[in-house]
C-alpha cells in the first residue's frame, strides 16, 4: 500500500482557526480534505492508495451526531493498519471565542436558542475527552490569523528534520498559564529585575536583563541541567510520535525572568547536540503587555 506518511485529524472549537490552518497546510503542500464525516476517514485514506499524496490533513466537525462514536472508530481502524496520524486540536479561550462570534455576526453551531457562551460550554464538554488524546494542541486566542499561519509552519513544514520541535514559550503568571503547555517551569525562583531601578523598564530580551538573570546564583546551571532534560525526555517523545512540544516558562508578569529563560534554554537546545535532533524556538506571549 502507498498510503500517505502521515494523516493529520485537524478539529477543535469552533471558531479556533480550523479553516485557517487548513488553508495553511495546503500552501505547505498537504492534501487537505475539509469537513469529512468521520466515519468515512479509513476509506478516504485506503482511496489515496497510489496516489503521490507524502501528508494529508483531514478537517472534521463536532457538529456530527455520531461524532465521537465515528472518530473513535475510525482512529482505531488507522492505528490497527499501521497508518501514522496525529491528532490537532485547535483551542481557544471563552472570550476569544465570543469575540470572533460576535464580530462575524455567526452563531456558534451548538448554541440553538441560547447564547453564544452556551454553545460554547456544550462543545467544550463534548471535546473534552479529545482533546486530553490530543497529539498538538495550538492555542489561537492571542494569535492573528499570519501569527496561527507562521506557527502551522513551524510545526507540519514539508521536509523538517526527523526529530523533536520545542516551543518555548514565556508568560506571566498574572495573566494566566498556556492551555497549550506541555511542560510548566516555573521561573519566580530567581530575583526579579523589576526591583531593579534600571531594569525595570527593559525586557529578557535585552542583554542587561539576560546578563542580570542568568548570573543570579545557580541559574546558570539550572538551565543547562534542565535542558539535559528534554534532551532526554525528546527520545522518548520521539518514540511515541509526539514531534511538537511547548515548553511555557513562566515568571509573574512574563516580561523579565521568564523571557531571559526562555531564550537562554532556546539557544542552548540549539546548540548542544544530543541523540535526538532537537530544534527550538522561542516565543513571548506576555511581552509588552503591560
Amino acid at each position: 500500500m502507498n498510503k500517505p506518511h502521515e494523516v493529520l485529524i485537524l478539529t477543535g472549537m469552533s471558531g479556533a482557526g480550523r479553516s485557517t490552518v487548513a488553508h495553511a497546510l495546503e500552501d505547505l503542500g498537504w492534501y487537505v480534505v475539509d469537513n469529512l464525516p468521520a466515519s468515512l476517514l479509513p476509506s478516504l485514506v485506503a482511496q489515496t492508495d497510489g496516489a503521490k499524496i507524502s501528508a494529508m490533513a483531514v478537517v472534521v466537525d463536532v457538529r456530527s451526531g455520531q461524532f465521537f462514536d465515528d472518530l473513535n472508530s475510525a482512529l482505531l481502524e488507522l492505528s490497527g493498519n499501521k497508518t501514522s496520524h496525529r491528532l490537532l486540536f485547535l483551542d481557544a479561550t471563552d472570550q476569544a471565542l465570543v469575540q470572533r462570534f460576535e464580530s462575524t455576526r455567526r452563531p456558534h453551531p451548538l448554541q440553538g436558542s441560547d447564547r453564544i457562551v452556551d454553545g460554547i460550554a456544550r462543545e467544550r464538554a463534548r471535546l473534552e475527552d479529545l482533546r486530553s488524546r490530543a497529539d498538538v494542541v495550538i492555542d489561537t486566542s492571542n494569535l492573528n490569523v499570519h501569527q496561527l499561519e507562521k506557527r502551522v509552519g513551524e510545526i507540519f513544514a514539508a521536509g523538517q528534520s526527523h526529530g523533536v520541535r520545542v516551543n518555548v514559550l514565556s508568560f506571566g503568571y498574572k495573566y494566566g498559564i498556556p492551555v497549550d503547555a506541555d511542560l510548566l517551569l516555573d521561573c519566580r525562583f530567581i530575583p526579579n529585575p523589576h526591583w531593579v531601578p534600571s531594569l525595570r523598564h527593559l525586557t529578557g530580551l535585552t542583554e542587561e536583563v539576560s546578563d542580570h538573570v542568568l548570573s543570579s546564583t545557580g541559574v546558570s546551571a539550572f538551565v543547562d541541567s534542565y535542558v539535559s532534560l528534554v534532551q532526554r525526555m525528546a527520545e522518548g517523545y520521539l518514540r511515541e510520535g509526539k514531534t511538537y512540544v511547548t515548553l511555557a516558562v513562566g515568571c509573574t508578569g512574563g516580561k523579565h525572568r521568564s523571557v531571559a529563560i526562555a531564550e537562554a534554554i532556546a539557544t542552548r537546545l540549539n546548540s548542544v547536540a544530543g541523540s535526538v535532533p532537537v530544534e527550538a524556538y522561542a516565543r513571548h506571549r506576555d511581552v509588552g503587555r503591560e
